[in-house]
């Protein structure tokens, strides 16, 4: 069946001048065309949807999420407070929330079994097209070694979909890569440095892994066709992951204190994904040590991505929600532009830019012929105010897919 969005303003994500009276053309789960209305043809048996005085944008993508997880209370870390059953059973609603908020891809960091992919695939469930981290692989003592304050282990949730993700000198590490690909893991998520929410004594400026050890992780993951995504946010641990040649750096709030990796970031195209809205999150957080390291580094961190836009440093959005921020995606948007990207360039950090990062720049990320018609209708440009895409009800139309997600033009004014 082919569909045709007509009437909109359209935002195609390449950062092109947006096209007034546009129309879109869309048969089966992709795009034929797009541009003004009077230029494009489609076939006469078509179905006509008028969107006329809204906007069109691509599906948007968060390149940097934690969608099973639900909170930051020990209780609910560890999985005490609800049977699993409970916590899938949320996590399903969030994927399907965050699609309906005009998310269409997510890549998640680790956390969500490759189940829920699987489910949303066979469409069990709806939510985002998923890019799978399966587990954060560090080494003892790092992010990824889930060891309670008291140094139990005991009371982790058994998931053997989640397998253990800690790895100690080259072999191991090797080891535990291919256990993850094995598992499902479409990215490899990795850690060289603690973070702002880490236990004491391992916070942003400590390190985790040698140069060796990263460098036989990321030797091996690209073997096996994965990318490397890498937690680091300053010190040497950020040297470290770059030095090792790792695909993106996640967070990077002290990239500012190493002007020298910035340039080589962007000679070699090593995305940045500043995942600003947790530091916002962790300003407020009940634990005086988290508190402390967010906001020590919030200054450090907005002078990082100005100086990475200077420097031609690609960037794309992430919230690393985990524990806050579901559905509410689209807050890192707002972040981006306080620290320096203009409204067109945070769009396109959730769009083009977010979909070269994951490696589907062919698939999704804009409006073009030949990409998967993953769509979104706004009541409101978001160019003029950004929020409009925290709005659920200035989101009318998803479609994922030329499927249509969700549907709220009936309850919207006109």
């Amino acid at each position: 069946m082919v569909r045709v969005l007509t009437g909109a303003t359209l935002i195609d994500g390449t950062g092109a001048t947006p096209v007034h009276d546009a129309a879109v053309v869309i048969d089966g789960d992709r795009i034929i065309a797009a541009g003004p209305r009077a230029a494009t043809t489609w076939p006469a048996t078509a179905e006509i949807v008028d969107v006329a005085g809204r906007t069109l944008i691509p599906g948007l993508i968060d390149a940097h999420d934690h969608m099973a997880s639900h909170g930051y209370g020990l209780a609910t870390r560890w999985g005490l407070e609800a049977p699993a059953s409970t916590t899938h059973l949320r996590t399903g609603r969030v994927l399907a929330e965050t699609l309906a908020m005009g998310y269409t891809t997510v890549r998640d960091a680790g956390g969500l079994d490759a189940g829920f992919k699987l489910a949303i695939e066979q469409g069990l469930i709806q939510g985002p097209r998923l890019v799978l981290g399966i587990q954060i692989i560090s080494p003892t003592g790092g992010i990824g070694d889930s060891v309670s304050p008291s140094g139990h282990a005991c009371c982790a949730v058994y998931d053997p979909l989640l397998p253990n993700s800690v790895g100690n000198g080259p072999d191991e590490v090797r080891d535990v890569v291919r256990t993850m690909v094995r598992a499902g893991a479409d990215v490899i998520k990795t850690a060289t440095t603690g973070g702002a929410s880490s236990r004491p004594g391992h916070g942003p400026l400590d390190a985790a892994f040698s140069l060796g050890e990263m460098q036989a992780l990321v030797t091996e993951s690209h073997a096996l066709g994965r990318r490397v995504m890498c937690h680091a946010l300053g010190g040497p641990g950020l040297r470290t992951a770059l030095m090792a040649g790792v695909d993106s750096i996640e967070h990077g709030c002290y990239l500012d204190e190493e002007p020298e990796l910035m340039a080589r970031m962007a000679a070699q195209g090593t995305f940045f994904v500043p995942t600003l809205t947790v530091y916002v999150y962790h300003r407020e957080s009940p634990s005086p040590h988290v508190r402390a390291r967010a906001t020590e580094l919030y200054a450090h961190h907005v002078a990082s991505v100005r100086r990475a836009l200077e420097l031609g440093v690609p960037i794309a959005a992430g919230t690393d929600a985990g524990g806050h921020g579901h559905p509410k995606n689209a807050l890192e948007l707002q972040y981006l532009v306080d620290a320096g990207l203009t409204p067109m360039q945070a769009l396109r950090s959730a769009t083009q830019w977010a979909a070269r990062c994951l490696g589907l720049e062919r698939e999704v990320g804009t409006i073009e012929k030949g990409r998967l018609a993953d769509v979104v209708v706004v009541n409101g440009n978001p160019l003029d105010d950004l929020k409009v895409l925290l709005d659920s009800t200035r989101i009318e139309l998803v479609l994922k897919g030329g499927v249509i997600s969700a549907d709220r033009r009936s309850s919207s004014p006109r």
